[in-house]
């Protein structure tokens, strides 16, 4: 029995983190052993994961299974998208139209950290005269 080729593709985004594995397939898409629109609460969510496929014109060719833990569903959308554009390039996709998206950028921006003697990042205590 032939096994079925999977590519790999490593998603992160604020602090989640998705692996990604595509296949040959119709479409399928299971996150966390779920279906993706079961899975996600938002269809925009959903609409924005799909998106490198969506701009290969793939939605029909691959089957995408991913693993995702940490954050948000925001972000594991956003780390699922990042996974899923990198799993597409080792499947042999072209990356100019993934990389002129934006699709292969890893997005950096995170939680700024508290500051001791501020109420926040950058919020101090209200200022009293007297």
């Amino acid at each position: 029995m032939a096994e079925t080729v999977k590519y790999y593709g490593t998603g992160r985004r604020k602090t989640s983190v998705a692996r990604v594995f595509v296949k040959a397939g119709k479409g399928n898409i299971i996150v966390n052993g779920k279906d993706v629109n079961a899975y996600m609460p938002f269809a925009t969510l959903v609409l924005d994961l799909k998106q490198p496929l969506a701009l290969l014109g793939a939605e029909e060719k691959y089957d995408v299974e991913a693993n995702v833990y940490g954050g948000g569903f925001t972000g594991q959308a956003e780390a699922i998208r990042l996974g899923l554009a990198r799993a597409l390039l080792e499947a042999g996709e072209d990356r100019s139209v993934l990389k002129k998206a934006g699709m292969l950028t890893r997005d950096a921006r995170a939680k700024e950290r508290k500051k001791y003697g501020l109420k926040g990042a950058r919020r101090a205590p209200q200022f009293s005269k007297r």
